[in-house]
């Protein structure tokens, strides 16, 4: 588990999000990217799962389930995987019952739609809501993985709220990591990790 400061950064860190999930992650496994946006998460966690595995896809715009869709179909994976259009705060709600405690990974990429409209973003309120929700669904040894975006309005005092609710998890049951880039350029993320022991 990473902190700030602890591990040298030599990958960007949406590279060591997948990096740490890859680790993680197994054939036959079940994930969820709780945002899809244009659906690099989604193809990475699809191929992560192998031909057993299903992955779990949220987003509210459907532009952005069109083009991850396309994106899956293109590699042949889409039968991996189901996408909602729904809110990441939907998701326990939208997921069945048998899914429950056996989600093995929850990726969250915070903030807009690249090449989207840059006013519609993650906001606060749903984002922890979801958080909360990812928490449920996990499987033991499975983890929550968040890159927020600072660089838009509100994106700050969402990675705050991102920061403080994984802090409050620290404890036997859950290993938590925060790695914060010491460039801090331009809408650089942040990542929060979160693991249940």
């Amino acid at each position: 588990i990473l902190s700030n400061g602890d591990n040298p950064m030599t990958l960007p860190l949406v590279q060591q999000a997948h990096a740490a999930l890859s680790q993680l992650l197994a054939a036959g496994d079940l994930a969820i990217d709780a945002t899809v946006g244009n659906g690099h998460d989604t193809l990475f966690l699809a191929c992560a799962v192998g031909e057993g595995g299903t992955v779990y896809g949220f987003d509210i715009q459907e532009a952005a389930l069109d083009t991850a869709w396309r994106r899956l179909q293109d590699e042949g994976l889409e039968g991996r995987v189901s996408l909602y259009h729904a809110g990441h705060e939907a998701m326990a709600a939208v997921l069945p019952e048998s899914v429950h405690g056996r989600v093995k990974a929850v990726m969250f990429n915070l903030g807009y739609l690249p090449g989207g409209d840059k006013q519609r973003t993650t906001a606060m309120n749903t984002t922890l809501a979801a958080l909360g929700q990812a928490l449920s669904l996990l499987a033991p040894g499975g983890a929550i993985s968040v890159l927020a975006y600072t660089g838009h309005p509100g994106g700050r005092e969402e990675a705050e709220a991102v920061k403080a609710w994984a802090r409050s998890l620290a404890s036997d049951y859950y290993q938590v990591g925060i790695e914060i880039p010491s460039s801090r350029r331009g809408a650089a993320p942040e990542w929060v990790w979160v693991r249940r022991c």
